[in-house]
């Protein structure tokens, strides 16, 4: 029986509280060196894409800069750009804002990036939904939750239509006067409705994939549809066995409405690692792991988006706040995403309450179990065996890695796991396509 192959990428963080900037490995989040590392790592194993995360804004809590976790990072199209020259045949996923952005110019740049690459661009299409960010932009403000998909629907068909305006064959070399059109309508494009007003030529002739991957995040009912319409692959957050089968089934479920078969969207959880030598090794190295990335200091800001107020004097060592969040419609944290997981403090406090006083927990111990981000912890053998049954049992299509260290942090993944999941028959041994839909099993789009 042919068994069911895993696809992997590895995720250079942006906004993030999984990195550990104490461990001494620990290196830039903007030296070039940094990416090349991590991307170049995640080439030699054989894995899909090298998936770059976004940070458009630094952010606050309490009218001062959050700077205990990552805030930003060089453009975006600038780093994948660069990373072409130095990889071969590594997917090269970016995530760009469809609120705040233009489909001429996102077009343009993904076109460009694709020739670049030799066919290798992914985009992550992603919206935004607080005022905070958008004050960086022109147009500024926020979309409430259903604008801000059906400007992204229509954002990325746009794109497409500009992707699809050369069909590949309308230039020619000529040997004295270069390339030259064939076709006078080549690039033509005009697209009208109640967000874009846009008609031209689009410079950028057919690339090597004709559309880039598009990847989607969105967990919510309107990112699932958006994700079942439009995109090639789907990030997640669901790496358990009954809840990632769940969320695979209602995904890959949808698709047919659109016309659309299970293998043309691939479903990539989100995972985190800790290894060891043994598996009582990797836990207690986990352990240590998760108490680097909730330090105290951490750990009164993380309480501090559920209660909503100033906490900087209560005591991380110590119990919860005695006191209920505050409910006033206000915010502490305007850049902080997470502050929308909450969406009922008064519920989210009882709960912790409940569970502090259970497991004798003080407040940066509760933060620490309440954030949980180890997705595979144990010895080579285990991590890798939990990863091919999950996708043997449409629990997910494979993961996106992404390391607590950054840019060294994948390399013992690489080194000891990946040969494993080679051994079982479920991951490749060598690149047998060039392109990024090759690597996905998604064809061209040509």
């Amino acid at each position: 029986m042919t068994r069911k192959q895993i696809h992997l990428a590895a995720h250079f963080p942006g906004v993030n509280n999984t990195t550990v900037w104490s461990d001494p490995e620990a290196g830039s989040h903007i030296e070039f060196s940094s990416f090349v590392k991590l991307a170049q790592t995640a080439e030699r194993a054989k894995f899909d894409f090298f998936f770059l995360a976004e940070g458009l804004r630094l952010r606050e809590q309490n009218g001062q800069i959050y700077d205990l976790d990552v805030v930003g990072r060089p453009d975006t199209f600038t780093v994948l750009s660069a990373l072409a020259a130095v990889t071969d045949r590594l997917g090269l996923a970016g995530t760009i804002n469809s609120t705040f952005n233009e489909p001429f110019e996102v077009a343009r740049q993904f076109a460009s990036l694709d020739h670049l690459s030799a066919g290798r661009a992914a985009w992550n299409v992603v919206t935004s939904w607080d005022a905070f960010t958008g004050e960086n932009f022109r147009r500024g403000g926020f979309l409430p939750q259903d604008q801000r998909y059906d400007r992204a629907e229509t954002f990325l068909r746009t794109a497409w239509e500009l992707f699809d305006s050369w069909r590949g064959d309308e230039i020619a070399a000529d040997a004295e006067t270069g390339v030259f059109l064939r076709d006078p309508e080549a690039g033509a494009f005009a697209h009208h409705d109640a967000h874009f007003d846009i008609e031209g030529r689009f410079p950028v002739p057919r690339s090597p994939q004709g559309r880039p991957v598009i990847i989607q995040a969105g967990d919510s009912e309107e990112g699932r549809e958006f994700a079942a319409a439009t995109a090639d692959a789907i990030f997640s957050r669901y790496g358990t066995l009954e809840a990632g089968q769940a969320f695979y089934s209602d995904v890959k479920g949808r698709l047919a409405k659109y016309g659309r078969t299970p293998d043309q969207l691939v479903i990539l959880p989100a995972a985190t690692f800790v290894l060891g030598d043994t598996d009582a090794d990797a836990h207690e190295r986990a352990h240590v792991v998760r108490r680097q990335q909730v330090s105290a200091q951490t750990a009164i800001k993380f309480l501090e988006q559920v209660w909503n107020t100033d906490l900087t004097e209560h005591d991380p060592d110590g119990p919860l706040p005695s006191t209920d969040p505050v409910v006033d419609g206000s915010t502490i944290a305007p850049g902080r995403a997470s502050v929308r997981m909450y969406r009922d403090p008064l519920a989210t406090a009882r709960e912790w309450r409940q569970l502090a006083e259970a497991k004798n927990l003080s407040t940066r111990d509760l933060i620490v179990e309440v954030t949980g981000r180890q997705t595979f912890i144990g010895s080579p053998a285990t991590v890798a065996a939990a990863i091919d049954d999950l996708v043997q049992a449409d629990a997910s299509d494979g993961f996106i890695l992404v390391p607590h260290v950054t840019p060294g942090g994948l390399d013992e993944f690489a080194d000891k796991v990946v040969p494993l999941l080679q051994e079982r028959g479920s991951f490749r041994t060598e690149y047998t396509g060039t392109t990024l839909r090759d690597h996905l099993g998604l064809g061209s789009s040509v």
